[in-house]
């Protein structure tokens, strides 16, 4: 998002907390990416805390485009509304991009991965579809421990490839300030895609996702029957988005909560 007049609202976007999600299909967000900028695709146990955590909710102001991935908050926002937006997941928006032919291309795209064994899994996962990436165009994030972001060594070696689009596998609430942090500094604009743990249900990484469950907002519950200690409590949590959302509907949560 652009600083300077408020821009009007779109069709095919709507202002909830704040962020001005963008609520169209998922070739339209891939076209709207092709001059670089910005994604976040937050979800619930995120979102809850846009309130209290600073350098989250400036990420998520100054993205260029925020997909409406939370079906919590779709389903809770269509209810007091009596709007009828439709969810359009990381997991969706990711099979759409794979499918363009510079992604598919040796050094297509940057990809910043959690871990090694993470890593290994996306690789052969993306290697069984036809996509290839040279070893040095993967970086493995160290953790980002803080509010602040830092890391020259990411910024040097993008800034060295010069990649048309940076992928970023984080978890959220970290990859987003990640990506602020390299459209801030890189001194160009790539198209930075915080798709999260998108490829990971793809991979096998995390408990793949079919996709009849991602569209029917049931995603969640593959995980939390995955991995019930994990998951099942941050779900849990997130059950605080929904008072968010009653008090402040449009409005930007400004007070801790």
């Amino acid at each position: 998002m652009t600083s300077g007049a408020i821009q009007p609202e779109m069709p095919d976007q709507r202002t909830i907390l704040g962020i001005r999600f963008f609520v169209g299909t998922a070739s339209e967000a891939v076209a709207r990416m092709r001059g670089g900028g910005l994604l976040v695709v937050p979800a619930a146990p995120a979102l809850k805390d846009l309130g209290t955590k600073a350098q989250y909710r400036e990420a998520l102001l100054r993205s260029d485009l925020a997909l409406a991935d939370s079906a919590y908050m779709v389903m809770i926002w269509n209810r007091l509304q009596r709007d009828s937006i439709r969810r359009l997941s990381g997991l969706e928006y990711l099979r759409e991009l794979l499918k363009q032919p510079e992604l598919r291309l040796p050094g297509g795209a940057f990809w910043i991965m959690a871990g090694r064994q993470s890593a290994k899994r996306n690789l052969a996962w993306l290697r069984s579809q036809g996509i290839h990436v040279p070893e040095e165009y993967v970086y493995l994030a160290p953790i980002y421990a803080g509010e602040e972001m830092e890391d020259g060594e990411l910024l040097q070696r993008i800034q060295r490839l010069r990649p048309r689009h940076v992928i970023l596998t984080l978890g959220g609430g970290t990859q987003e300030r990640a990506g602020l942090y390299l459209k801030k500094n890189l001194n160009y604009l790539p198209a930075i895609h915080c798709i999260g743990a998108a490829i990971a249900f793809l991979s096998g990484d995390q408990v793949r996702i079919p996709h009849w469950a991602d569209r029917s907002y049931l995603g969640w519950l593959f995980r939390s029957i995955s991995h019930p200690t994990r998951y099942i409590p941050r779900y849990w949590g997130a059950r605080k988005l929904l008072y968010l959302l009653i008090r402040y509907r449009e409005r930007l949560p400004v007070s801790p909560v």
